[in-house]
């Protein structure tokens, strides 16, 4: 039996079950040092945003009590990493140090360097698959080439496509004779200063457990209805699971395995929702080959593109004042809860840059400050298909008209007079611009770019 510790290197894998890093600790039958460190000046251009400090402050507190009920503790340092998980091993004695990889351009870059120093050191250091179905570069066109196409990704992804077997939490840990010193969660100064996160509290419970009930109420009250219901923003017809993927509070591995089990019983719903884990994958594959994306159009044509600087209309887009209902109660309902429904979301993206004529970049750096689930493959994926930029994108002339988006998502107007309520006893306030007068420019803009 090795005697010397294991650290487990928590990132955005904030679970004990179906952990391939937290199971290779246990199998050295050695004590366990659970280390979180917070480093948000090496995540490059894209340090986490305000919605997403406010999420994980409360997922690395229900890591900790996870932890403390195996007889356990989460030890929290300060970056950079690489100097902090070089002296939390001089003080534990460890010998190996076990984490589970990021696809962020900056993070691998980070996880490149620790790795290599503490393996100069003599150490063991394994990094794992802990949050995709499929690592990006094992999926290749027949000219080994990355797709670009996500209908022939996804059909070579499932061709592949083998997920393990999950393990459950182990039931303790076995923990060292003297536990290093740790900051408090309070330290790292995550939640806002002024109380604006109420509306988050009332909708969300981050954490392994809450991702967990979030997932059993899915399967039990909405997977039938997902084909149709998963477009209808006033009524709760999706999984809502996507900040519990994005912090790694379930894996994908684990959803996957839970729908499969429900195929016999809904087949339909199963497969449409599986589809969209495959998007999720897209989205990942797509950052890992291309990561210059989130700043960079990958049709490279749309550097031309004549994006407006237009402040004050880029504020009555933020706060839900463009006189498009559907737009608005999209962009209020990000504000109070961090989270916008995804049909709303592709809307009100399209009306940033297609009707405003605002820059993607612009958009997605709204959406990464406010979201809970701000995830920069997905958000760049989402930001450059609504643009027609991207991969997949599209059709680049596709021009959303709000007023038709909500006759035909949202007909009974519920999530409209949720949102804007004051759009019910009032007469419609003037839109900030207008639709056939937007969608004009919009095209002759496109076209300009293709004239060129």
């Amino acid at each position: 039996m090795s005697a010397s510790p294991s650290l487990v290197w928590f990132r955005q894998d904030l679970r004990l079950s179906d952990n391939p890093a937290v199971a290779a600790a246990v199998e050295r039958r050695s004590p366990l040092i659970p280390v979180f460190v917070w480093a948000p000046e090496e995540e490059g251009a894209w340090p986490p945003g305000a919605a997403s400090r406010w999420w994980l402050g409360r997922s690395l507190a229900r890591l900790s009590e996870e932890l403390e009920h195996r007889g356990s503790l989460l030890i929290i340092r300060r970056g950079p990493t690489a100097e902090g998980i070089s002296r939390l091993v001089a003080e534990s004695g460890a010998t190996a140090v076990f984490w589970n990889r990021r696809y962020e351009p900056a993070a691998v870059a980070r996880d490149s360097q620790v790795k290599s120093k503490l393996r100069e050191r003599g150490l063991l250091a394994e990094s794992f698959n802990g949050s995709l179905l499929s690592e990006p570069e094992t999926i290749l066109n027949r000219s080994g080439q990355p797709f670009r196409v996500f209908t022939a990704f996804w059909r070579a992804c499932l061709t592949k496509l083998a997920t393990p077997v999950s393990k459950d939490a182990p039931k303790r840990l076995l923990s060292p004779e003297n536990w290093p010193h740790s900051l408090g969660i309070s330290e790292l100064g995550l939640e806002p200063a002024v109380d604006w996160a109420s509306g988050f509290r009332e909708v969300w419970q981050p954490g392994e457990s809450g991702a967990a009930r979030q997932l059993k109420r899915f399967l039990a009250e909405a997977l039938a209805g997902y084909p149709v219901n998963r477009d209808r923003p006033g009524m709760v017809g999706t999984s809502r699971l996507s900040p519990h993927l994005h912090f790694g509070e379930i894996s994908s591995g684990q959803v996957w395995r839970t729908v499969l089990e429900a195929m016999n019983e809904n087949a339909a719903g199963c497969q449409a929702y599986l589809r969209q884990i495959g998007w999720r994958e897209f989205a990942y594959y797509l950052l890992h080959h291309h990561p210059e994306s989130p700043r960079e159009a990958l049709r490279h044509e749309f550097g031309a593109f004549p994006w407006r600087i237009d402040p004050k209309r880029f504020k009555a887009w933020k706060r839900g004042r463009t006189g498009y209902s559907l737009v608005d109660a999209g962009m209020r309902e990000l504000w109070h809860t961090g989270w916008m429904h995804n049909r709303v979301r592709m809307v009100a993206a399209s009306f940033l840059v297609k009707h405003l004529l605002i820059g993607w970049q612009d958009g997605a750096a709204w959406f990464w400050d406010t979201l809970v689930d701000a995830d920069l493959a997905n958000n760049t994926l989402g930001w450059q298909w609504v643009a027609g930029c991207g991969a997949d994108a599209a059709p680049y002339f596709r021009i959303f008209n709000p007023s038709i988006q909500a006759e035909k998502f949202d007909s009974e107007g519920e999530y409209r007079r949720r949102w804007v309520p004051e759009s019910e006893n009032s007469p419609a306030p003037h839109p900030i611009v207008d639709h056939a007068e937007a969608r004009d420019r919009a095209l002759e803009a496109l076209a300009s770019i293709r004239r060129r």
